[in-house]
């Protein structure tokens, strides 16, 4: 590779939000907040919403997702359905 015009990779910490889980990497994502890792050294922290642990492709957990609650909630936001009456 040459020299200098590719980014640092580093130790980095992913903390998935959603399972409570994480775990230690190389990445070059950076952050200003570290974690201390249970080796006892120092090593920055990204938190990330879904990961392996979380997604249900890996967990094989299946959501269940309200489409009528979505629909109303988009009534709300946006007014209610327009019937047309013109022909």
């Amino acid at each position: 590779m040459k020299p200098r015009i590719h980014p640092v990779s580093r130790p980095v910490v992913f903390r998935d939000r959603a399972a409570g889980t994480a775990f230690l990497t190389r990445s070059t994502a950076d952050s200003t907040r570290s974690v201390e890792w249970e080796d006892g050294h120092t090593y920055p922290v990204i938190d990330v919403e879904i990961s392996s642990a979380s997604h249900p492709f890996y967990t094989g957990n299946t959501r269940v997702v309200d489409t009528a609650g979505r629909v109303e909630r988009f009534e709300r936001r946006y007014g209610t359905r327009r019937t047309d009456t013109q022909s």
